[in-house]
């Protein structure tokens, strides 16, 4: 496979991240996780929330890597990885200046 592609992936697999991430803090910001009065299963849909989070999150990041790694293509393992967590360390600075050009309330 070409390095160009694996930028691509990389790109792929960052912007899925993004989308999940998103997803969830939308989904927490519209109140859906509140419960009124609170209760024991708020915590525990929180901690699920969180251990299901970690493993997309991680499949996503590391999976293809790994797959890499263990075939014996250990440098375009890291040249996926490296890109993939560029790709996401690039869309949090665009965040960063999409905050800091917001005008304050």
């Amino acid at each position: 496979m070409k390095k160009s592609e694996y930028f691509v992936k990389s790109l792929v697999n960052a912007a899925g991240v993004f989308m999940y991430v998103a997803a969830i803090a939308w989904f927490g910001y519209s109140g859906k996780f509140a419960g009124d009065p609170p209760t024991f299963l708020v915590p525990l849909f929180m901690l699920l929330l969180f251990i299901v989070s970690a493993s997309i999150t991680g499949l996503l990041v590391l999976g293809k890597p790994i797959t890499l790694y263990l075939a014996g293509h250990k440098k375009e393992a890291f040249i996926m990885l490296f890109a993939t967590l560029g790709w996401l360390v690039l869309f949090l600075l665009v965040l960063v200046c999409v905050f800091a050009l917001m005008p304050r309330a």
